[in-house]
């Protein structure tokens, strides 16, 4: 495993994170393919054997027990010191909204639960999930600023926002002397590559990280088109995202079963080691132990200038998809 500073923060991470969506009851979540605490817990300790020290959840996440099950897991398994845990809070309902629950109270609600989710007394990095258009953005910033004061959190992240929303939420956060967001989490990869326009320069430019979740674009980057799992079926949000486009993207996707083959590997290696070179560490969920292994194995994988244009060329403009199709005011 190789490892990389986590932007402007002291945290160094594993190239690969797990990402544990995939974990948690599936009677309290939205999807029916989540791994029970056992199975859960094998993959967890798979991935700890094999250096991932990087580990992301929400609070959302089969409305908590994903958070449940890591903790536990860590717990027994690893110092608290020794991992980096991440996870995530959603903007305020419109319940808590009709209440006149406000922004920071919304925020410490949150942090609270999932640090008893978790079973830890901190978090190293929080991560405002979406971007809250009912509630004023100092009111956030100011909320997340507090919990970091207080120790809860070391160090605070956003998801599934624009450029200019991060410019405009840090630019704002170091005139108040608040918290910055020192990472990013966006959807990125082979056949969705909508991050290049702005975010990609920004980050480079103020040394913000780059975490991508769906790298492997809920697993049509890593096998063949016509080899259909269950999974894929199943899921109607990956479906959402994908189908739409799935003429176009099915040629990239035979380019990266291409390479694979000539390098025999897997297509994750492929897919996961071209991300790499754009980014500080990529969210990879797994629900089985071969499925981290394989995205391990893309931390030591090169590709040439020539496979990597070859991977590239073929890519067109796609319309945002997923939870930033709905980021909207």
């Amino acid at each position: 495993m190789k490892y990389a500073k986590l932007g402007e923060s002291d945290l160094n991470v594993s190239r690969i994170c797990m990402g544990c969506m995939g974990f948690g009851d599936f009677r309290r979540g939205q999807h029916t393919w989540t791994w029970n605490e056992e199975n859960s817990r094998n993959i967890i300790k798979r991935g700890l054997e094999l250096g991932i020290n990087f580990f992301d959840t929400a609070i959302t996440y089969q409305s908590g027990t994903s958070e449940q099950y890591l903790g536990r897991s860590l717990r027994d398994l690893v110092r608290r010191e020794d991992v980096v845990i991440a996870t995530k809070f959603l903007p305020r309902t419109p319940e808590e909204i009709e209440s006149g629950i406000s922004g920071q109270e919304h925020i410490e609600r949150m942090i609270n639960r999932s640090l008893q989710n978790l079973g830890t007394d901190y978090v190293d990095l929080y991560i405002y999930h979406m971007w809250d258009w009912h509630t004023p953005l100092y009111e956030i910033l100011e909320g997340l600023d507090r919990i970091v004061k207080a120790g809860k959190v070391r160090y605070i992240g956003i998801s599934n926002c624009y450029a200019w929303q991060l410019a405009k939420a840090n630019a704002l956060a170091e005139r108040e002397g608040f918290a910055e967001f020192v990472s990013v989490q966006g959807h990125y990869n082979l056949i969705f590559r909508e991050e290049e326009r702005e975010m990609s320069g920004l980050c480079k430019e103020d040394n913000i990280a780059m975490t991508p979740y769906s790298p492997l674009a809920s697993g049509r980057l890593s096998r063949r088109p016509d080899e259909i799992s269950d999974r894929l079926l199943k899921d109607s949000y990956a479906k959402f995202k994908y189908d739409s486009t799935s003429g176009q993207d099915v040629k990239i996707i035979q380019r990266v079963a291409e390479i694979a083959d000539s390098h025999g590997v897997s297509m994750t290696e492929i897919s996961l080691a071209w991300l790499l070179t754009k980014v500080t560490s990529v969210i990879t969920g797994a629900t089985k132990t071969r499925h981290i292994e394989d995205a391990v194995k893309a931390v030591e994988m090169n590709l040439s200038d020539k496979e990597t244009a070859y991977l590239e060329e073929l890519y067109v403009p796609h319309r945002l998809a997923g939870v930033m199709a709905q980021n909207k005011c």
